[in-house]
């Protein structure tokens, strides 16, 4: 029979490339849905012949066993949470509900259906914040700067407790920032892509941010979840970082983005004090030579491909809807490739 698994967040960026990964390798794929007025299937209506979906939400403990119960799968990836940093300064008590508590509630679950299934989850590497070492590693102290960090910070922790109390195998990827052409509109990545589209086909003329200087370790979201499925096909339960190694400015991200059009970021960009944060995350670079050695995982997308990757999707996306006779800094044919 094909192995069983539930993935938690199917929705968002990294569940629709874990599911793809899955399908490949042969796996029956479920997904967990909150019950919205409005369904957010965007990234993943390629794949709604190929998977099914369930309702279940993490602040409902009960409806986590009923799904867990019911699908009885091998392997759980709980990728689901409040993941747009900035909010939570706005939001921090329900971002604690659902990246603690819900974790807490998930791991309850499989302890009460069924221990041997094996769990991983979404850790972050904002949980190291204002950097006590860098690079880095499994070992690094924590410092986290935002209510998302000192969330993501507890379900690491409540996590581990599940493995050693438990024998439960739990594991935590400290993923670094990774991207793709299905990031979120507001994530800053995603932001300077689709801004570099819209002004290369005319349709804005400047692009507002906040700390250019603020640096990230980026990789590729299509990466980064082969390393999720790596990790539950081990030996032993462990925690791993997951990075490229490599760290970029915000305005280098820029650069890259801006040049990749044609364009000179300087006459577009503009300083917003509104999306500068109350604590800045100033340096993350990770150090991943423990998961390149215990799980023979290496990045295959660089900085510079996956910005320009994103590029392109977004100018391909905005060319579909606007006639080349309306842009004002070259028409979709003329961007570079």
């Amino acid at each position: 029979m094909a192995k069983r698994a539930l993935i938690t967040g199917i929705t968002g960026q990294d569940g629709s490339y874990l599911a793809e990964l899955l399908l490949d390798k042969g796996y029956e794929v479920f997904g967990v849905v909150r019950r919205a007025s409005a369904p957010n299937l965007w990234r993943i209506e390629h794949l709604l012949d190929r998977i099914t979906l369930r309702p279940a939400d993490l602040l409902d403990q009960l409806s986590l066993i009923r799904v867990l119960a019911d699908v009885r799968p091998s392997e759980v990836y709980n990728l689901a949470a409040m993941s747009f940093v900035p909010a939570s300064w706005d939001q921090p008590m329900l971002t604690g509900e659902f990246n603690a508590q819900g974790v807490t509630r998930m791991l309850e679950a499989v302890r009460h259906v069924d221990p041997t299934m094996r769990i991983y989850q979404a850790s972050s590497s904002e949980m190291y914040g204002k950097v006590r070492e860098v690079p880095q590693t499994e070992l690094t102290p924590f410092y986290p700067r935002s209510p998302y960090g000192v969330s993501k910070v507890f379900a690491h922790y409540i996590t581990v407790n599940y493995r050693e109390s438990y024998n439960i195998f739990a594991v935590s990827g400290i993923l670094f920032n990774h991207e793709s052409p299905r990031r979120g509109l507001e994530f800053v990545t995603r932001k300077v892509t689709d801004g570099v589209a819209r002004i290369k086909l005319g349709l804005a003329d400047t692009l507002k941010l906040g700390n250019l200087d603020a640096k990230r370790d980026w990789g590729f979201s299509g990466d980064y979840v082969y390393a999720m499925w790596l990790m539950l096909q081990q030996d032993r339960p462990d925690d791993y970082v997951i990075a490229t190694g490599a760290s970029h400015s915000v305005g280098q991200l820029v650069e890259v983005a801006f040049g990749h059009a044609g364009l000179d970021w300087k006459k577009y960009v503009g300083i917003d004090p509104a999306f500068l944060r109350p604590a800045e995350v100033d340096l993350l670079i990770g150090d991943a030579s423990r998961a390149r050695a215990e799980l023979g995982w290496v990045p295959k997308v660089g900085f510079e491909g996956l910005i320009t990757m994103m590029v392109d999707a977004d100018l391909e996306r905005h060319s579909r809807v606007v006639p080349p006779s309306t842009t004002s800094a070259g028409g979709p044919a003329s961007y570079k490739r």
